[in-house]
């Protein structure tokens, strides 16, 4: 097998992306990398060099001396101060990171932007936007961000984006191992650069209160059974990601313990115009309507699906657990 130099690159972030990652299940961590392949010339968890040693590796990079197939890069590039980037500098160098990150992306075979920090912005972009921080192809949802638009890697891929915040361990790490052995195609990809594998789907699919959803049977206090999303917030219908499909941690999702999804795979997540856990609405209907449907149908759908709500689904809907159970039509003599 093919040995694959990866370089993983933390830039203003919690570093809750590496969290994730090491929360992949089945094989250990190293393990599934040594089977694929992929050799990290450094990671700000698993490696024990610092200072002039991983300063070292990057020259080597630039100086074509050491190949690097897999730039990966988790947080928020930042600009400021006025563009200069010297809010954030790479220890043991005079040189900010996004200048770092600018040059070694011309040696990579991939880049690959790990959270929704490094895909859009993130976080760091919220409020005034101080740190003047940026996605490596995207500032939110306009391409261009850190590398620009025209940006491609060795490969001709544009920056492949994983988001999320944190996204499943199984996103980052399939995503690596299948980038390892050349199994990504430009038509893996949706216009953005995330893989279709995870990034097909809405958060919606697979949702637990999907029943309640369908008959507008909403939650109207926190313990409630009832659908999240026209009073508390919940943007599963707009965001993307197999996240109630596949299980986080052996078993669960947000939405499965409770929590509304918070859209936090899409760009501007983070300035909701409303606390995330509260529905933003206009003369009472929510802002955040599901992304591929004309408002007047949603309104019209919600007023004939209420109208239809069996009475199990509205009670239960009110409650903090199932009291009426589903029963079998009885049949007629």
């Amino acid at each position: 097998m093919k040995n694959t130099n990866a370089l993983w690159l933390q830039c203003g972030a919690c570093g809750g992306c590496s969290m994730s990652m090491l929360g992949v299940e089945g094989q250990s961590l190293p393990d599934v990398f040594k089977d694929a392949g992929i050799t990290f010339l450094w990671h700000p968890v698993f490696s024990e060099l610092s200072g002039p040693a991983v300063i070292d590796i990057l020259d080597d990079i630039l100086a074509g001396q050491t190949p690097l197939d897999l730039l990966i890069v988790e947080g928020t590039p930042l600009l400021g101060p006025n563009g200069t980037g010297r809010f954030q500098m790479m220890s043991g160098s005079d040189k900010p990171m996004m200048q770092w990150l600018i040059e070694l992306a011309e040696h990579a075979k991939y880049t690959v932007g790990v959270g929704s920090c490094a895909t859009y912005g993130g976080i760091p972009l919220a409020g005034d936007d101080l740190l003047e921080g940026t996605g490596l192809q995207y500032h939110n949802n306009q391409i261009g961000g850190l590398l620009g638009s025209e940006y491609i890697s060795r490969t001709n891929f544009p920056v492949i984006n994983i988001p999320g915040c944190a996204p499943h361990p199984d996103w980052i790490v399939e995503t690596l191992c299948l980038l390892a052995q050349d199994h990504i195609q430009p038509k893996d990809l949706d216009p953005e650069g995330r893989p279709l594998a995870y990034f097909g789907h809405l958060a919606h699919h697979g949702c637990p209160r999907n029943e309640y959803y369908e008959f507008k049977a909403s939650a109207a206090k926190e313990s409630d059974q009832g659908c999240l999303m026209e009073n508390f917030g919940c943007k599963g219908t707009q965001a993307l990601g197999d996240c109630n499909i596949r299980s986080w941690n052996g078993a669960g999702s947000c939405l499965q313990g409770s929590y509304s999804c918070i859209a936090c795979t899409m760009p501007g997540f983070e300035d909701t115009g409303a606390p995330f856990l509260e529905t933003a609405k206009i003369a009472g209907i929510p802002v955040g309507l599901p992304s591929d449907m004309p408002k007047a149908w949603f309104v019209a759908l919600a007023a004939l699906s209420k109208s239809a709500t069996p009475e199990r689904v509205r009670e239960n809907a009110h409650q903090s657990q199932i009291v009426h159970q589903p029963t079998r039509k009885k049949a007629k003599n």
